[in-house]
């Protein structure tokens, strides 16, 4: 791998001294003021630039090639180069029907670098090509400063859907958005050794990266603009709307297996000798040098309607092998899960009148996923006619992901704007369980049995009113709008022997007076019901709750002066089952100097409890250093619940304030933005508690209204770029430094440690490093490009199974890509993610959450990630 690095790069200095053509030339607006970071492409390839912070750029094309011009809030423009050297344009303003409007702002006149609060602008064509990620969290994770996200193992349905968080809070906190409509979020609850325990979330790899223009994350607190969930900020997907052209790509990558660590030897996955199987039931081990190959392809393709509209549609598979690391004797399949999907992703719009356009977009999601449980060794787990060995169980799952929106836009009379929308999605994770038994049928158990599942759905009508008034100061943008929502939650049931528990004659114990459950010959103890490696939800999960809620707002932009904006938001919303509350923004930029702007906000906010929140449930086997126990988990509104003192849940309410400001000098940028985040009777998962007053469980837990945190920290982004002749150089420094104080533990009369302990905190404190620093650099010279990016992940600390530290010390990776052009249709990129092979510090006393030699930190655990990706356009 190293020669075949050297040798590409000695082909890439090589490449420098050819000297190629090129055009040049300023991009300004109406006004005559240059535009920094406008899109400048060569129509029908991947061959792009953007212009520099004087609104200059330098790109080489054909003396025939058309270029695409194409700014946030502009009208794009088409341009024949016809052999110029120098093509000066000037960009109109979209303030048109369907003009495009930034997350945050609902005015048409509002770009990324003058709104008063943090916003990111990805341009996801910039990124996807020169980084060997394969999901949209790990392409976040090291576009945005403080975006995180962690691949999960031991934690039942979180190994299959990763947590992401904004500035370190849950994910249920932060807002997702399609094309400006909300997004609905997982089924999935997060109960295990995760980050986000106690929380749901939106699943953002359900939506295919080619499918996206570009990507907007609002770094504050938007609750009084968008409602529930916005607590950290809203991250915006905003799909391609291009027409007549083909592009697609296909990439495969796989890990380097050689984990770094000092490992005893026999330790399961590092000698060879003790061998697991994967979805196929083929054996793997540690005598591989590369696992986790992961096969991606994809395609885009739009057509135009009429002379205005548009349909875009893509297409992506993914097949994704497991990962297997070092883990302990009750782990033998640490690792990341398998993933086999597909997706197919529509976007459409074309006008019916002059004022009047129809909309629609949306998507089906299908995942085969397959993760590794904890090990049965031996005892009354075990059937050794079955398993003479002990056994490693499975948990696959088909998650299912539906989404469909649709609406109309319109100009009405005195140039008010009407858009009325419908936005509908499902989510559907569906349990299998394989290579398994249920002891209690002893050697009569099936091997694989379905566990049921769990759904949410999720309707939203829109009707939303705006107008600008280009004679109020120096302009004004009024939005008014309604919001009316429904929401489903279900628990299904799977096949008994998923979940029952069978007497000696093999029935299901319906009345353990007179039945007999089976008693292990070695330990004399009785044999357990249930699939082994994660229980099937029984009749009594059986879960299928509604609510609904209604919504008013009003937000508005004044420029005062040409220096100083001025904005403020209100937000009405009313639950049916927790009632009403009422949040409302105030946010502020002026303009220091032509180029340093300072901004701030200040504003209220909450979330509703998820109804995941208010009625899952469940029976399980959790394994706690090795050992097995049965628990627990009470819905919120049991009977159960009440009798331990905890209370019902209500919503969430925060405040947020930030300050900042954005700097440009020639090639350089800077925007520096410091936040708080106060979080009262913040939602999470409590410890566990004894239950002896409960059938066969040990220990119960619930989910409380239980800890009031303050969040502060800092945004860093550092911004360079420069076009020389024929090539381009950049360097960008993302950072964010971030504390999470816990205030208050809300545990009323009941014992604090077992309420929210040492080590529900340090899991609740370690959503995010205390601080991340990202260097991305990359240079362009004609047909050649590399890509270099270093991360540091400060350290973090763990509470283990023995109540003692783990303690995770600051680590640096390095990310490395090459790209050469093959032709103006066609481009190759090789590289490495985690070039260097880091890990995480090993631990070594057998007390990790997830049973390996590491937890689930922000670095990973997989180690070096090698891949190749062919790109093309037609």
């Amino acid at each position: 791998m190293k020669t075949l690095i050297f040798t590409l790069g000695c082909l890439f200095i090589t490449a420098f001294t050819f000297a190629q053509s090129s055009v040049s030339g300023t991009i300004t607006d109406s006004n005559g003021g240059p535009l920094p970071g406008v899109n400048i492409i060569e129509k029908g390839t991947s061959n792009g630039t953007s212009t520099d912070f004087d609104g200059n750029y330098t790109l080489t094309v054909p003396n025939d090639a058309v270029l695409v011009i194409s700014f946030v809030g502009f009208e794009t423009q088409e341009i024949s180069v016809n052999s110029q050297t120098t093509i000066n344009v000037t960009l109109q303003e979209g303030n048109t029907l369907d003009s495009v409007q930034l997350v945050g702002s609902r005015s048409p006149k509002r770009t990324a670098t003058d709104t008063p609060v943090a916003i990111d602008v990805i341009e996801v064509s910039d990124i996807v090509t020169q980084a060997g990620k394969i999901e949209i969290n790990e392409l976040l994770q090291y576009a945005a400063p403080s975006f995180n996200a962690n691949k999960q193992s031991g934690s039942d349905g979180a190994d299959h859907i990763d947590p992401a968080t904004l500035r370190g809070l849950g994910p249920d906190q932060t807002l997702v958005l399609v094309n400006g409509k909300r997004r609905h979020q997982s089924s999935l609850i997060n109960i295990f050794g995760t980050r986000g325990r106690g929380n749901t979330g939106t699943d953002l790899n359900t939506i295919p990266a080619a499918s996206i223009k570009r990507i907007e994350i609002l770094r504050d607190g938007a609750a009084a603009q968008y409602g529930s969930d916005a607590i950290a900020g809203v991250i915006n997907i905003v799909l391609k709307d291009n027409v007549d052209e083909f592009s697609g790509s296909v990439s495969y990558g796989a890990y380097n297996t050689n984990a770094k660590g000092d490992f005893p030897d026999g330790t399961p996955n590092t000698d060879g000798n003790r061998l697991d199987t994967d979805r196929d039931g083929n054996a793997i081990g540690d005598d591989q040098s590369l696992d986790g190959g992961s096969l991606k392809v994809s395609g885009n393709y739009g057509v135009a309607i009429g002379e205005e509209g548009y349909a875009n549609f893509t297409t992506e598979y993914v097949n994704k092998n497991k990962t297997l690391r070092p883990g302990y004797d009750f782990r033998r399949g640490f690792g990341e899960a398998a993933i086999e999907g597909f997706n197919i992703f529509g976007n459409l719009s074309f006008p019916v009148s002059d004022q009047t356009e129809v909309y629609a977009f949306g998507g089906r999601n299908y995942r085969d996923t397959d993760a590794y449980a904890f090990t049965r060794n031996g005892g009354e787990r075990v059937v050794t006619e079955i398993y003479p060995n002990g056994f490693t169980p499975r948990i696959t799952s088909i998650i299912t992901d539906n989404s469909f929106a649709a609406g109309v836009r319109s100009e009405l009379g005195n140039d008010w704007k009407v858009d009325l929308s419908n936005t509908y999605g499902k989510n559907v994770f569906h349990y299998y369980i394989k290579g398994t038994l249920n002891a209690s049928l002893e050697e009569n158990s099936p091997t694989e049995f379905d566990a049921g599942g769990h759904s949410l759905s999720q309707n939203t009508i829109n009707l939303d009113f705006s107008k600008y008034y280009a004679d109020i100061a120096n302009g004004f943008n009024l939005a008014i709008g309604t919001e009316y929502r429904t929401e489903t939650f279900t628990i299904f049931a799977g096949e008994t022997g998923s979940y029952a528990t069978y007497d000696t004659n093999g029935q299901p114990i319906t009345d353990p007076q007179t039945q007999q459950q089976p008693i292990d010959p070695g330990t004399g103890n009785p044999r357990p019901g249930g699939s082994q490696g994660f229980p099937g939800y029984s009749p009594e999960n059986v879960v299928d709750r509604s609510r609904s809620n209604v919504s008013l707002y009003v937000d508005t932009e004044l420029d005062v002066t040409e220096k100083f904006l001025l904005a403020g938001a209100v937000r009405f919303e009313n639950y049916s089952d927790f009632g009403s509350t009422f949040n409302g923004k105030l946010a502020s930029r002026y303009k220091l100097t032509d180029n340093i702007n300072l901004r701030g906000s200040l504003s209220s906010g909450f979330r509703a409890p998820s109804l995941a929140q208010v009625y899952y449930n469940l029976r399980f086997t959790d394994f706690q250093g090795g050992t097995a126990t049965e628990s627990l988990l009470s819905a919120n509104n049991s009977p159960v619940t009440r009798s331990f003192g905890i209370g019902e849940l209500k919503e969430e309410t925060a405040t947020n304030a930030s300050l900042g400001f954005t700097a440009k000098a020639g090639d350089f940028t800077a925007t520096i933005d410091g936040y708080f985040v106060s979080v009262k009777d913040r939602i999470v998962l409590t410890g566990t508690f004894d239950a002896p007053q409960i059938d066969n469980v040990n220990e119960a837990q619930f989910f409380v209204n239980g800890v009031d945190t303050e969040t502060t920290g800092v945004d860093i982004i550092l911004s360079y770029r420069k076009l020389l002749d024929d090539s381009s150089i950049s360097a960008t420094l993302l950072g964010n430094i971030n504390s999470i104080e816990i205030k208050d533990v809300n545990n009323g009369n009941l014992d604090e440690d077992t309420f929210f302990g040492a080590r529900e905190r340090a899991f609740l404190l370690a959503s995010a490093p205390d601080s991340k620093f990202a260097l991305n650099m990359s240079y362009v010279k004609n047909k050649f490009n590399t890509a270099l990016g270093i991360t540091r992940y400060s350290e973090i600390t763990l509470i283990d199974f023995a109540e003692t530290e783990d303690v995770y010390d600051a680590k640096f990776t390095v990310d490395l890509n090459f790209g050469y052009e093959i032709t103006d249709q066609v481009k190759l990129s090789i590289g490495s993610n985690n070039l260097f092979n880091e890990y995480p510090d090993q631990q070594n006393d057998g007390e990790t959450e997830g049973g390996g030699y590491w937890d689930s930190v922000q670095m990973g655990f997989g180690g070096a990630y090698y891949y190749t990706r062919l790109d093309f356009t037609f």
